[in-house]
């Protein structure tokens, strides 16, 4: 049954307008701003033209049929004994093979020239910066600067910058999406990925794995600068009045917020982000809550030492003495008969 063509104009018109909503969306990973973003659209885009091959023609394929095929049409052979073709199964079986083949060749070279661990070479030396995921926020670590920043991040343009990412809680995923390859996050792991920018401007990041009620909250911008203004945004981050130490500042900090305000530290504690992924290898499960220092775990594992060695000393008096009664009970058998110890021959 035909619809009325009122109807056919109303869907048509729907149509057009949905189409036209559509070109105010944009997308982040096709419209990149660095070098990695840049390869991963293209391996995007190539195989998404590489499946066309077959989608096209297919939708091409069924509206010709559909139509050709349709029940007014009397022109259309009839052929109830048709089986097979050696020509369509040949183009069925061989183009899907050949795209096959070729999206396995991309995969295999992009996971080697596109693996987020691989340094990016460029103009100028490379930066360090730490990222922290907690609940539910960004803390961002300088360790060259001295400095820290709670849900914002900066770097100068067309630097490599390699970020060593790990969390103070549950597992999140630490992503640019302008700028590249997102990476996960996860507590007494040390991860990292390498980005870098190639123009100026302000790129939203957030955690891509969903970690709980802040969740939506967890977002932060990259600001991405020229070297002056990266050492201007420096200085002003070396002007706040906070601090940030370990353990006592940073357990106060990884306490759960929701939309957390950005936030300066002006100076931070040695190897803060090493503390931090180590504090979880002790083995206690307490994760941020209740990490002893090192001094602590050294003396810990110092008297723990003490005691083994107290309860191995103790053992063996305990062994000496038995196989002391042993020998001087078997010496009192022996000269009770007479100096002649008795013998088993084999078999006997």
């Amino acid at each position: 049954m035909q619809l009325p063509t009122h109807w056919r104009r109303r869907g048509t018109f729907v149509l057009v307008v949905l189409c036209l909503l559509l070109t105010g969306c944009s997308s982040a990973l096709l419209d990149p701003k660095g070098q990695i973003g840049v390869e991963q659209r293209s391996l995007i885009l190539t195989s998404f033209g590489l499946m066309l091959i077959v989608v096209i023609p297919v939708i091409v394929m069924t509206l010709l049929f559909g139509w050709r095929y349709r029940r007014s049409n009397r022109v259309a052979k009839y052929l109830p004994d048709w089986a097979h073709s050696n020509a369509i199964e040949a183009a069925v079986w061989t183009v899907p093979c050949l795209i096959i083949a070729v999206l396995a060749f991309l995969t295999w070279k992009t996971s080697h020239s596109l693996d987020p661990h691989k340094p990016i070479e460029g103009s100028v030396e490379p930066m360090e910066i730490q990222a922290v995921a907690l609940d539910w926020k960004w803390l961002f670590i300088y360790p060259e600067q001295g400095i820290a920043s709670v849900n914002e991040l900066a770097f100068p343009v067309d630097t490599p910058v390699r970020f060593r990412v790990s969390s103070g809680s549950v597992m999140n995923a630490f992503f640019i999406p302008r700028l590249g390859s997102q990476i996960y996050a996860m507590a007494g792991m040390d991860n990292d990925v390498h980005l870098i920018a190639d123009e100026e401007g302000v790129y939203p990041g957030r955690s891509t794995n969903y970690s709980g009620a802040g969740f939506s909250g967890m977002t932060f911008d990259a600001h991405v600068t020229s070297a002056d203004e990266f050492d201007a945004w420096v200085e002003k981050v070396r002007s706040a009045d906070e601090t940030l130490t370990f353990p006592n500042g940073y357990e106060a900090l990884a306490q759960p917020t929701e939309y957390h305000p950005v936030e300066y530290f002006s100076a931070i504690t040695p190897d803060l982000y090493e503390s931090i992924v180590s504090s979880f290898h002790s083995g206690d499960g307490s994760g941020h809550g209740g990490h002893s220092s090192h001094g602590d775990a050294i003396s810990d594992a110092h008297d723990s030492h003490g005691e083994s060695s107290e309860l191995e000393s103790a053992s063996a008096s305990q062994q000496q003495a038995a196989i002391g009664h042993v020998t001087n009970q078997h010496a009192g058998d022996d000269h009770a008969l007479g100096g002649h110890p008795t013998s088993v021959e084999a078999g006997g």
